[in-house]
Parts: structure tokens; C-alpha cells; sequence
């Protein structure tokens, strides 16, 4: 299964942005990590079964939905701010539900390349 994800960029503070994911095939979860320079790859959001999870992070901000008819993830992200800022990789499993995927980000089959967003003070 291969990801493509497009929808990255440079935005202000405050503003908004919405990543796609679209998947070659058909696959049960589908979610988002973000990694930041220096840090540890983190948890953003999954979605499966038509259960959505988030991180603690992003919760009340972020929005995760899916096309199923076009194996297609979003994420609407809305307030950004500047701690926002890292490369944004979609995900997916045929094995693991969002919860999993939400728990362990070893739960996950297939890694996007990455977009970058960027949030600007």
C-alpha cells in the first residue's frame, strides 16, 4: 500500500490547514503522526470503523475524516500554532484499529513520505 499525502505549507498563527491522505487500496485505519525537529515522532489522530482518536495535543483543533469511496484521509487543522510546526506523515493499517494506532505507533503497516507544515508566529 502505498500514501500520498499533500496539503503542507507555511501558515500564521491561528490560521488553518488541511492535509489529504489518499491510500492505493482500501485500508481499515488510516491516521496522522507528526515529528518535530529534535523530538519523537507523535501521535495526531487515526480513524477507523468510523472511531475517531486523537492526541492530547490536538484535541478540540484537529479534525480527522474519510472518503472511503477514494481511500482518502483528511485532517482539518484549525488554531495552529507555532508548536504545530513539524513533517506530517500519514499512516495506515490493515491490521490495527485507530485505538491501537493511537496507543502504539508500532501499530501501523504503511508510512507516508511526510508534508511539512509550518506555523509562523
Amino acid at each position: 500500500v502505498q500514501l500520498q499525502a499533500s496539503g503542507g505549507g507555511l501558515v500564521q498563527a491561528g490560521g488553518s490547514l488541511r492535509l489529504s491522505c489518499t491510500a492505493s487500496k482500501f485500508t481499515f485505519t488510516m491516521g496522522w503522526f507528526r515529528q518535530a525537529p529534535g523530538k519523537e515522532r507523535e501521535f495526531v489522530g487515526s480513524t477507523s470503523a468510523s472511531r475517531t482518536y486523537y492526541g492530547d495535543s490536538v484535541k478540540g483543533r484537529f479534525t480527522i475524516s474519510r472518503e472511503n469511496a477514494k481511500n482518502t484521509v483528511h485532517l482539518q487543522m484549525n488554531s495552529l500554532r507555532p508548536d504545530d510546526t513539524a513533517v506530517y506523515y500519514c499512516a495506515a493499517s490493515i491490521r490495527f484499529n485507530a485505538e491501537a494506532m493511537s496507543n502504539m505507533p508500532s501499530a501501523t503497516d504503511y508510512w507516508g513520505k511526510g508534508t511539512q507544515v509550518t506555523v509562523s508566529s
